[in-house]
Order: C-alpha cells, then sequence, then structure tokens
C-alpha cells in the first residue's frame, strides 16, 4: 500500500518512512507471494511442507496491518512506550492461555460482552442456507469479491494452528479479544471440530472445520459460543443465532470478524 502522505511535512514524511521501514523490518516471519486464485493451493502445499504453519494474511494492506498490530508495543518501531500497552512474548501469550478454558472463562476479559449484551433473538431455523462464498474471504477484495491480483502467506514457527494469534499478537482491541483468548478459541475448536486456522488478516478470520456440528442442538451451542466470542457476525451479520448455526452445520468455512 502506498498511502497519500502529501499532507505530511518533508520531516513528518521522513519519519512516517522511517517508522514504516522499522515496522516491516520487525516483522521477520517468512513469507510467500502469490495470486489470490491461487492462495488456498499454495497454502495446502505449505502446510505439509513442514517450514511452520502457513497464514494467508492477504494483500499489501492487510500485510501491513497484521505487522503494525504485531509491533503496535514495540518501542524499537514506534520511538515510544505506548502507556497500557506491553510487549508480549509468544511464549507469555501461550503461557497465559493454559489458563484459559474455552468459552467459560471468556468473562474474564473486561471486554468481554455481558450475556445480557447479547441480544440477537435465536430465530427459526432456515429454509435455505447461502455458504457463499466456500473459501478464505481473505484471498479476495470485500467490496467486489474477486481474487487479489497478488495475495501474501506467512509462515509461523509453530506446528498448531491455534498459536498463530500468539506468534501475531493478534487481537485486543474494541470487541476483539487479546491474542490468548483466541489461542485458547481456537485450540478448543480445534478439539470438538478439527478446526484450522487458514486466513488472518486486520479484523477477519478464516477458519475451517475438519467436522461439522451434527445436530441443530450442537449447531446451535457453538452458534452462542461463536456469537459471545464475536458478536458482529451475528449482530451486523446473519441476524440470528439459528442462522449462523445452520451455517456452521452446511459448510466447513467459518468466518469470524470484528469491527
Amino acid at each position: 500500500m502506498n498511502p497519500d502522505l502529501s499532507h505530511l511535512t518533508p520531516k513528518q514524511r521522513a519519519e512516517y518512512e522511517a517508522m514504516h521501514a522499522r515496522m516491516m523490518a520487525a516483522f521477520k516471519y517468512e513469507r510467500i507471494t502469490v495470486p489470490g486464485a491461487a492462495a488456498l493451493i499454495e497454502w495446502e502445499k505449505l502446510k505439509g511442507a513442514g517450514r511452520g504453519w502457513p497464514v494467508i494474511v492477504g494483500d499489501d494492506e492487510d500485510l501491513e496491518q497484521i505487522a503494525g498490530q504485531f509491533t503496535i508495543a514495540d518501542p524499537a518501531v514506534s520511538g515510544a512506550t505506548i502507556p497500557g500497552l506491553s510487549l508480549r512474548s509468544p511464549d507469555e501469550i501461550l503461557t497465559a492461555a493454559t489458563t484459559l478454558r474455552f468459552p467459560t472463562d471468556l468473562q474474564k476479559w473486561s471486554g468481554a460482552y455481558k450475556p445480557e449484551d447479547l441480544t440477537a433473538p435465536i430465530g427459526s431455523w432456515p429454509s435455505r442456507v447461502d455458504n457463499d462464498p466456500s473459501g478464505p474471504t481473505i484471498a479476495t477484495d470485500i467490496v467486489s469479491g474477486k481474487f487479489h491480483d497478488r495475495v501474501h502467506i506467512i509462515l509461523i514457527p509453530t506446528r498448531s494452528s491455534w498459536e498463530v494469534p500468539a506468534y501475531l499478537r493478534w487481537g485486543d482491541w474494541n470487541a476483539c479479544p487479546p491474542p490468548e483468548y483466541h489461542v485458547a478459541a481456537l485450540r478448543a475448536w480445534h478439539e470438538q471440530f478439527g478446526v484450522e486456522l487458514v486466513g488472518l488478516n486486520g479484523d477477519t478470520m478464516n477458519l475451517r472445520a475438519g467436522r461439522r456440528p451434527s445436530t441443530r442442538q450442537r449447531a446451535t451451542a457453538l452458534a452462542k459460543d461463536q456469537y459471545a466470542y464475536c458478536p458482529d457476525i451475528v449482530d451486523q451479520g446473519v441476524g440470528t443465532v439459528s442462522a449462523l448455526a445452520a451455517t456452521l452445520m452446511s459448510s466447513e468455512w467459518w468466518y469470524l470478524w470484528w469491527d
């Protein structure tokens, strides 16, 4: 991405460009760039290559957002310590995640929605479920739905996809939980449904489930957990818990998005 810097003074522009360079230099994970249409195929190849867990992170702008979140608390990048932010290592985040059980411990996070705030109706079971798209949305443009010309896949030094948010320090903004809660959620879903993290950009997760919920009752329970974890997918998305549950029974792809 090439942001418009025309409103900045030459000094401000130089400072921005220097900070941007430090940010990208600090983001040291191996990166592979492919056409968007080939992203899932390449992801499958990399998954079996033994070079770490591959994550599709989107186009150039998406990559910069991921790098920005990763380095936001790093004074070596920003040039200052930001109050309220601490630079935690992946090991520290993973250790914190071992103390959490999802979904019961979600309420330990001060930013979690309270049960009384989750007001979406259960609703009736839909007669028809539209599962389009049926792949990683992060490889496509959100407006046009067309594949990005180029998409980045990063390799995270772990064999467990649920550990990825720890390595990227991903989360802890608005209604999006801190990274240890994502680790706990993805670990629980992997154990229950064989879930793997395929794509992750600045505000969206693309997950693929190896096993779908087999009954409406189980799908509804899962949908309630996802609603508490990621309220926007219902409140600004499908509208009812039953509509979400139906998609979880009919598709292997799960889409989570935080505003």
